[in-house]
């Protein structure tokens, strides 16, 4: 599993390519998705919880506010130093969430709640506490629960992982991106590598179960050797996971981004070298490679589920939680109710307008049809396992795998003479090598991005 890449390969992958956080991408949200609709998939939820119980809910809250801006950062957030506009919108999350209790009834279990942002760290431990209580109050938060939050290392201190501790979070990410001093200046985002290693010390001695370190490459000032003194850096703090995510500059659609001047940011081949030297990097420091740029250590939860084939993907990304109905909370959030997709209003104007008049603040979604499941299907066994057996598909969707996916199987074969791939009578199997380009395995079976060709809007694979 764990093989070094070759950097003449890497270049060939070099696209463009959704992250398959879900199937179909948010891009193919519409308006005609709206309140009305969601309402009815939640209702459909509270009926199947009263004839025969419904699998346990994943929750999301969006944070949107932070402090200062990152260049780079392409989520939805808020710039501000007012605290004070953190409890208008508690009260407003506390109001939508007695929406969602309405409408399914109180006390319905969940197995994995998220804290994300902007930075929810914005929030005092006391405004922390307050919403996880009515979180607590409004759901029945299963003992052995994933509650995890994202925090900026520039705004945490020890004691605030304390509280957070202290309020039942038992997972965290640190935002890290890049050690280096001059490409931090080059991003506005500065924090030094003692404050963040005092911060992972701490999150272990209040017994936080998983420590998450997130990074990019290819920002504006970086290079080979610098990101390579950061991998090595990250290595010895040990974080139990690390994202490592490529910078994708587009200025014209996030605004913040246009502060990045483009001759500042490295070249193709530059990149190519970053990400080949930061794979090679963790596997020599211990990490197995999950799938599409994450990496854990042998003995997390998520190495053992990628080991024994139960990793999911959500959202949030890879997961150890089954496949499950995701209530999103705050502006801007996307959930998943049953056989739909939504998403929140991206502005806090409109989510509070919606909120005042007692309405779910949807403003677009998705019904998936027969096809989007079969294809969900499909690409997600790819992104999770790795492989897909045709019986499993046919069985469960009543169709000839070889028949329905002809044109497929037969665009999948570069990819098999590639060696990334195996197209067997029974099975598609992904290689060892083709993990590293797992995102563009799935595309493949992406009937909507086949028929757009467009693959601009996304980041790139490599």
């Amino acid at each position: 599993m764990d093989t070094i890449v070759p950097e003449a390969l890497l270049r060939r992958l070099d696209v463009p390519g959704p992250r398959y956080t879900s199937y179909p991408t948010a891009d193919r949200f519409g308006e005609a998705f709206g309140p009305a609709e969601y309402r009815q998939a939640l209702r459909q939820r509270a009926e199947g919880s009263t004839v025969g119980g419904t699998p346990p809910l994943s929750l999301y809250i969006h944070i949107p506010f932070c402090e200062s801006v990152c260049y780079y950062c392409a989520c939805n957030k808020i710039i501000t130093k007012h605290h004070e506009r953190s409890t208008e919108y508690l009260d407003a999350l506390e109001a939508e969430i007695a929406m969602h209790v309405a409408e399914l009834g109180k006390g319905q279990t969940v197995s994995q709640l998220h804290f994300g942002g902007g930075s929810p760290t914005f929030l005092t431990d006391e405004e922390i506490a307050r919403l996880m209580n009515t979180l607590r109050d409004a759901f029945k938060v299963v003992a052995g629960a994933e509650i995890s939050i994202e925090v900026d290392p520039r705004t945490a201190t020890p004691e605030r992982l304390r509280s957070l501790a202290a309020v039942g979070f038992n997972r965290i990410s640190f935002g890290i991106q890049d050690f280096d001093p001059e490409v931090q200046e080059a991003v506005h985002r500065v924090q030094s590598y003692d404050s963040v290693r005092d911060l992972v010390i701490a999150a272990r001695a209040n017994g936080f179960e998983s420590i998450n370190a997130d990074l990019i490459y290819g920002l504006p000032k970086q290079t080979p050797e610098s990101f390579a003194r950061t991998i090595q850096q990250i290595a010895e703090l040990r974080p139990d996971r690390i994202a490592l995510y490529a910078y994708a500059h587009l200025p014209t659609r996030f605004k913040p981004q246009r502060r990045i001047l483009a001759e500042d940011l490295p070249k193709g081949e530059e990149r190519i070298k970053m990400l080949g030297g930061a794979i090679a990097g963790f596997i020599a420091a211990g990490y197995t490679y999950i799938g599409m740029d994450h990496f854990a250590l042998p003995g997390d939860a998520l190495s053992a589920a990628r080991r024994q084939g139960r990793l999911h993907r959500n959202f949030q990304g890879y997961s150890t939680q089954p496949d499950c109905d995701l209530i999103a909370l705050g502006v801007s959030s996307i959930g998943r109710m049953g056989a739909t997709y939504s998403q929140n209003a991206k502005t806090l104007p409109e989510y509070y307008e919606s909120i005042a008049k007692g309405e779910f603040p949807i403003v677009r979604g998705l019904a998936l049809t027969r096809d989007d499941l079969l294809r969900q299907a499909v690409i997600m066994a790819i992104m999770c396992q790795g492989r897909v057996e045709y019986e499993s598909i046919e069985l469960s969707h009543m169709i000839k795998f070889r028949d329905y996916f002809a044109a497929e199987i037969e665009d999948l074969k570069p990819f098999a003479e590639g060696g990334l791939v195996e197209v067997n009578d029974d099975s598609i199997q992904i290689t060892a090598l083709g993990w590293y380009y797992v995102r563009g395995v799935a595309a493949v079976f992406d009937k909507h991005l086949r028929a757009s060709g467009n693959r601009e809007r996304f980041s790139r694979i490599i």
